[in-house]
Protein backbone atom coordinates (compact mmCIF):
# COMPACT_ATOMS: atom_id res chain seq x y z
CA UNK A 1 0.00 0.00 0.00
CA UNK A 2 1.91 3.29 -0.89
CA UNK A 3 2.79 5.84 1.80
CA UNK A 4 -0.04 7.84 0.75
CA UNK A 5 -2.70 6.16 2.73
CA UNK A 6 -2.44 3.91 5.88
CA UNK A 7 -3.54 3.42 9.24
CA UNK A 8 -0.33 3.82 11.94
CA UNK A 9 -1.45 2.04 15.08
CA UNK A 10 -1.52 4.64 18.56
CA UNK A 11 2.08 3.63 20.46
CA UNK A 12 -0.16 4.44 23.19
CA UNK A 13 -3.58 2.56 22.56
CA UNK A 14 -2.79 -0.22 20.03
CA UNK A 15 -6.51 -0.77 19.39
CA UNK A 16 -6.37 3.01 17.84
CA UNK A 17 -5.50 3.03 14.56
CA UNK A 18 -5.45 6.75 13.19
CA UNK A 19 -5.81 6.71 9.45
CA UNK A 20 -3.19 8.82 7.73
CA UNK A 21 -3.87 10.77 3.97
CA UNK A 22 -0.43 12.98 2.62
CA UNK A 23 0.81 13.18 6.40
CA UNK A 24 -2.23 14.05 7.64
CA UNK A 25 -4.37 12.43 10.23
CA UNK A 26 -7.60 12.62 9.09
CA UNK A 27 -9.92 9.83 10.60
CA UNK A 28 -8.92 7.94 14.34
CA UNK A 29 -10.85 4.28 15.13
CA UNK A 30 -10.88 2.17 18.31
CA UNK A 31 -11.13 -1.19 17.05
CA UNK A 32 -11.63 -2.56 20.39
CA UNK A 33 -15.05 0.51 21.29
CA UNK A 34 -16.51 1.88 17.76
CA UNK A 35 -18.47 4.29 19.93
CA UNK A 36 -15.13 6.26 21.38
CA UNK A 37 -14.44 8.77 18.86
CA UNK A 38 -10.59 10.45 19.05
CA UNK A 39 -11.31 13.52 16.83
CA UNK A 40 -12.85 16.07 18.17
CA UNK A 41 -14.80 17.38 14.96
CA UNK A 42 -16.14 13.91 15.04
CA UNK A 43 -17.43 13.93 19.01
CA UNK A 44 -18.97 17.43 18.11
CA UNK A 45 -21.15 15.57 15.26
CA UNK A 46 -21.44 12.66 17.58
CA UNK A 47 -23.84 14.84 19.86
CA UNK A 48 -26.25 15.33 17.12
CA UNK A 49 -26.51 11.75 16.77
CA UNK A 50 -27.55 11.49 20.34
CA UNK A 51 -29.72 14.02 20.00
CA UNK A 52 -31.58 13.38 16.63
CA UNK A 53 -34.05 10.84 17.97
CA UNK A 54 -34.68 8.91 21.61
CA UNK A 55 -31.75 7.36 22.80
CA UNK A 56 -31.04 3.57 20.94
CA UNK A 57 -33.57 3.98 18.04
CA UNK A 58 -32.38 2.97 14.42
CA UNK A 59 -31.50 5.96 11.99
CA UNK A 60 -31.26 6.00 8.54
CA UNK A 61 -28.17 7.56 7.90
CA UNK A 62 -26.35 8.85 4.49
CA UNK A 63 -22.70 9.80 5.01
CA UNK A 64 -20.85 11.96 2.36
CA UNK A 65 -17.09 10.72 2.47
CA UNK A 66 -16.85 7.37 4.51
CA UNK A 67 -13.11 7.91 5.75
CA UNK A 68 -12.73 5.12 8.20
CA UNK A 69 -16.65 4.79 8.53
CA UNK A 70 -15.56 6.17 12.19
CA UNK A 71 -18.87 8.18 12.11
CA UNK A 72 -20.89 4.74 11.44
CA UNK A 73 -19.09 2.61 13.89
CA UNK A 74 -20.44 4.73 16.66
CA UNK A 75 -24.01 4.93 14.90
CA UNK A 76 -24.07 1.47 14.86
CA UNK A 77 -22.86 1.41 18.42
CA UNK A 78 -25.26 3.41 20.23
CA UNK A 79 -28.29 2.99 17.57
CA UNK A 80 -27.90 -0.70 16.76
CA UNK A 81 -30.40 -1.78 13.75
CA UNK A 82 -29.62 1.75 11.54
CA UNK A 83 -29.66 1.45 8.04
CA UNK A 84 -26.30 3.09 6.63
CA UNK A 85 -24.80 4.11 3.38
CA UNK A 86 -21.25 5.48 2.76
CA UNK A 87 -20.37 7.09 -0.43
CA UNK A 88 -16.50 6.68 -1.21
CA UNK A 89 -14.71 7.82 -4.20
CA UNK A 90 -11.26 6.25 -3.16
CA UNK A 91 -11.41 2.86 -4.14
CA UNK A 92 -7.94 2.87 -2.11
CA UNK A 93 -9.24 3.84 0.93
CA UNK A 94 -12.51 1.89 0.76
CA UNK A 95 -9.54 -1.59 0.03
CA UNK A 96 -7.43 -0.41 3.45
CA UNK A 97 -10.33 -0.09 5.70
CA UNK A 98 -11.57 -3.59 4.58
CA UNK A 99 -8.34 -5.43 5.23
CA UNK A 100 -7.01 -4.12 8.11
CA UNK A 101 -10.04 -2.29 9.78
CA UNK A 102 -12.73 -4.61 8.69
CA UNK A 103 -15.83 -3.85 10.42
CA UNK A 104 -17.47 -5.87 12.91
CA UNK A 105 -19.98 -8.61 11.64
CA UNK A 106 -23.10 -7.52 13.25
CA UNK A 107 -22.16 -3.89 11.52
CA UNK A 108 -24.48 -3.44 8.14
CA UNK A 109 -23.04 -0.50 6.34
CA UNK A 110 -23.18 -0.45 2.60
CA UNK A 111 -20.45 1.21 1.00
CA UNK A 112 -20.80 3.08 -2.62
CA UNK A 113 -17.70 3.86 -4.81
CA UNK A 114 -19.46 7.27 -6.31
CA UNK A 115 -18.86 11.12 -6.12
CA UNK A 116 -20.48 12.57 -3.36
CA UNK A 117 -22.70 15.07 -4.88
CA UNK A 118 -23.66 12.30 -7.55
CA UNK A 119 -24.86 9.93 -5.27
CA UNK A 120 -27.01 12.98 -2.99
CA UNK A 121 -28.16 13.84 -6.61
CA UNK A 122 -29.69 10.64 -7.42
CA UNK A 123 -31.25 9.78 -3.93
CA UNK A 124 -34.27 9.59 -3.42
CA UNK A 125 -36.52 12.66 -1.72
CA UNK A 126 -36.83 11.80 2.02
CA UNK A 127 -35.11 8.75 1.65
CA UNK A 128 -32.49 9.66 5.15
CA UNK A 129 -32.93 11.29 8.54
CA UNK A 130 -29.09 11.95 9.07
CA UNK A 131 -27.17 13.24 6.44
CA UNK A 132 -22.99 13.53 7.55
CA UNK A 133 -21.10 14.92 4.51
CA UNK A 134 -16.98 14.62 5.50
CA UNK A 135 -15.45 14.84 2.21
CA UNK A 136 -11.65 15.83 1.85
CA UNK A 137 -9.69 15.41 -1.59
CA UNK A 138 -5.92 15.82 -0.54
CA UNK A 139 -6.59 17.41 2.95
CA UNK A 140 -9.22 19.81 1.03
CA UNK A 141 -13.09 19.74 0.94
CA UNK A 142 -13.84 20.32 -2.31
CA UNK A 143 -16.04 23.23 -3.47
CA UNK A 144 -19.00 21.30 -5.28
CA UNK A 145 -20.42 19.65 -1.40
CA UNK A 146 -20.40 23.23 -0.05
CA UNK A 147 -23.00 25.25 -2.57
CA UNK A 148 -26.29 26.53 -2.39
CA UNK A 149 -27.10 23.68 -5.42
CA UNK A 150 -25.66 20.69 -3.20
CA UNK A 151 -27.66 21.48 0.17
CA UNK A 152 -30.64 22.17 -1.88
CA UNK A 153 -30.35 17.96 -2.54
CA UNK A 154 -29.58 17.23 0.44
CA UNK A 155 -32.60 18.97 2.28
CA UNK A 156 -34.76 17.32 -0.50
CA UNK A 157 -32.75 13.75 0.35
CA UNK A 158 -33.74 14.40 4.26
CA UNK A 159 -37.20 13.19 5.76
CA UNK A 160 -39.26 15.97 7.85
CA UNK A 161 -37.43 16.95 10.67
CA UNK A 162 -34.21 15.42 9.76
CA UNK A 163 -30.22 16.95 10.14
CA UNK A 164 -27.83 18.15 8.31
CA UNK A 165 -24.05 17.96 9.44
CA UNK A 166 -21.14 18.84 8.03
CA UNK A 167 -17.27 19.15 8.66
CA UNK A 168 -15.73 21.98 7.67
CA UNK A 169 -12.53 23.47 7.90
CA UNK A 170 -10.94 26.77 7.57
CA UNK A 171 -8.21 29.71 9.20
CA UNK A 172 -7.52 32.90 9.03
CA UNK A 173 -10.26 35.64 7.40
CA UNK A 174 -12.44 32.42 7.16
CA UNK A 175 -12.92 33.17 3.00
CA UNK A 176 -13.97 29.78 2.33
CA UNK A 177 -16.09 28.89 5.75
CA UNK A 178 -18.12 31.76 5.74
CA UNK A 179 -19.48 31.52 2.37
CA UNK A 180 -20.55 27.92 3.26
CA UNK A 181 -22.17 28.64 6.47
CA UNK A 182 -23.98 31.27 4.61
CA UNK A 183 -25.22 28.42 1.79
CA UNK A 184 -26.58 26.56 4.68
CA UNK A 185 -28.78 29.73 5.64
CA UNK A 186 -30.22 30.01 2.36
CA UNK A 187 -31.14 26.75 2.83
CA UNK A 188 -32.19 25.72 6.12
CA UNK A 189 -34.05 27.94 8.55
CA UNK A 190 -32.14 26.47 11.09
CA UNK A 191 -28.61 26.51 11.15
CA UNK A 192 -25.71 25.97 14.13
CA UNK A 193 -22.08 25.66 14.25
CA UNK A 194 -19.95 24.12 16.63
CA UNK A 195 -16.27 25.05 16.93
CA UNK A 196 -13.15 26.23 18.88
CA UNK A 197 -13.09 30.11 19.41
CA UNK A 198 -9.48 30.42 18.21
CA UNK A 199 -10.52 28.39 14.79
CA UNK A 200 -13.54 30.63 14.20
CA UNK A 201 -11.67 33.84 15.13
CA UNK A 202 -9.61 32.72 12.38
CA UNK A 203 -6.46 32.71 14.85
CA UNK A 204 -5.86 28.73 14.17
CA UNK A 205 -6.60 26.61 11.10
CA UNK A 206 -9.07 23.64 12.17
CA UNK A 207 -12.47 22.40 11.89
CA UNK A 208 -16.11 23.48 12.28
CA UNK A 209 -19.05 21.49 12.51
CA UNK A 210 -22.09 23.08 10.98
CA UNK A 211 -25.82 21.56 11.35
CA UNK A 212 -29.08 21.95 9.90
CA UNK A 213 -32.69 21.08 9.92
CA UNK A 214 -35.90 22.50 8.96
CA UNK A 215 -37.08 22.02 12.29
CA UNK A 216 -35.50 23.61 15.77
CA UNK A 217 -32.03 22.07 16.33
CA UNK A 218 -31.45 21.02 19.81
CA UNK A 219 -29.28 23.50 20.78
CA UNK A 220 -29.23 23.66 24.27
CA UNK A 221 -27.71 20.00 24.77
CA UNK A 222 -25.61 20.44 21.89
CA UNK A 223 -24.09 23.59 24.02
CA UNK A 224 -24.06 21.22 27.37
CA UNK A 225 -22.07 18.79 25.06
CA UNK A 226 -19.69 21.67 23.90
CA UNK A 227 -18.83 23.06 27.38
CA UNK A 228 -18.44 19.39 28.83
CA UNK A 229 -16.23 18.47 26.09
CA UNK A 230 -12.23 17.69 26.95
CA UNK A 231 -11.51 20.91 25.22
CA UNK A 232 -14.64 23.00 25.27
CA UNK A 233 -16.22 24.96 21.94
CA UNK A 234 -18.56 27.44 21.36
CA UNK A 235 -22.28 26.93 19.53
CA UNK A 236 -23.26 29.94 17.05
CA UNK A 237 -26.81 29.77 16.15
CA UNK A 238 -29.64 32.38 15.13
CA UNK A 239 -28.31 36.37 15.42
CA UNK A 240 -25.27 35.41 16.61
CA UNK A 241 -24.02 33.11 13.89
CA UNK A 242 -25.74 35.44 11.46
CA UNK A 243 -23.78 38.24 12.58
CA UNK A 244 -20.56 35.80 12.10
CA UNK A 245 -21.13 35.28 9.11
CA UNK A 246 -21.69 38.97 7.89
CA UNK A 247 -22.69 39.76 4.45
CA UNK A 248 -20.81 36.62 2.96
CA UNK A 249 -22.34 35.93 -0.35
CA UNK A 250 -23.40 31.83 -0.07
CA UNK A 251 -21.40 29.73 -1.59
CA UNK A 252 -23.02 28.39 -5.21
CA UNK A 253 -21.68 26.35 -8.39
CA UNK A 254 -20.22 29.06 -10.06
CA UNK A 255 -18.18 30.68 -7.43
CA UNK A 256 -17.07 28.34 -4.70
CA UNK A 257 -13.78 27.52 -4.03
CA UNK A 258 -12.25 24.11 -2.06
CA UNK A 259 -11.36 25.34 1.29
CA UNK A 260 -7.67 25.97 2.12
CA UNK A 261 -5.18 23.38 2.40
CA UNK A 262 -3.95 22.94 6.54
CA UNK A 263 -0.61 24.72 7.81
CA UNK A 264 2.30 22.04 6.43
CA UNK A 265 3.23 21.86 10.04
CA UNK A 266 -0.39 20.48 11.23
CA UNK A 267 -0.61 16.86 11.39
CA UNK A 268 -4.21 16.50 12.27
CA UNK A 269 -6.73 18.66 12.52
Amino acid sequence: MPDAIRFDADPDRPSLLHLVADEVVQATIDLDDPSHLDAEYMQRISYLVDAAAEPRRPLRVLHLGAGALAMARYVAATRPGSYQQAVETNTELVALVRAEAPLPRRVKVKIRHADAREALEAAPDGSYELIVTDVYDRARVPAHVTTVEFLGHARRVLRAGGHYAVNLCDGGRMRFLKPALAAMGSVWDHVAVMAEPAVLRGRRFGNVVAVAADVELPVDRLRRRCAGAPFPCRVLEGSELEEYIGGAVPATDAKASASPPPPASLRSF
